[in-house]
Parts: structure tokens; sequence; C-alpha cells
């Protein structure tokens, strides 16, 4: 599967994007992240290590988690996961 970085997240990875083995879900992904890039944990990981961290936003194949089954959607090998920070601006 394809993972993508934007924003702050691009520079935490210093990469744009990456492949990976499919964990089984978008929670186990986040884990895996954060383990390879401890700079994540505490932003895209809540402090219970059980749900999404408050600033990030994730979507599976372009659509929210949100609107699927959130950190426990299903993931397979073809699938693309988007990972950004949510930004605020004026």
């Amino acid at each position: 599967m394809k993972v993508k970085f934007f924003a702050t997240y691009r520079q935490i990875a210093n990469c744009k994007d990456f492949e990976i083995e499919a964990p089984a879900d978008v929670l186990g992904l986040l884990k895996v992240l954060c383990r390879r890039w401890p700079e994540f944990s505490n932003k895209i990981v809540a402090p219970d290590g059980e749900s999404l961290g408050a600033d990030a936003i994730v979507l599976v194949n372009g659509r929210h988690i949100q609107h699927l089954d959130g950190v426990r959607t299903s993931l397979a090998n073809g699938d693309t996961v988007t990972l950004l920070p949510l930004v605020a601006g004026g």
C-alpha cells in the first residue's frame, strides 16, 4: 500500500510517500508510523493509544476515515492512505 504525507507530516517523514505492507487497519498503520518516526507520536495517535490524534486527518482511498470505520478501517495492499495535519490559516 502507499502512504502519502502532506505539510508538516512530510517534513517529519522526510519523504512525500512510501510503500509498506498493509497492516490490518488504520490504527495498526499509525502505530507502525510512530515506531518508524517517533516524532509522529502524540500527533497522529491520541495519548490513549487507541484513537486518532486530535490534529490528524487520515484518508483511505480519498475517503475520510470518519466516514468509514474510523481507526478500525481495514486496509489492503492496493490502498492509498493520505496523512495530513489539521491546518489553520487566514
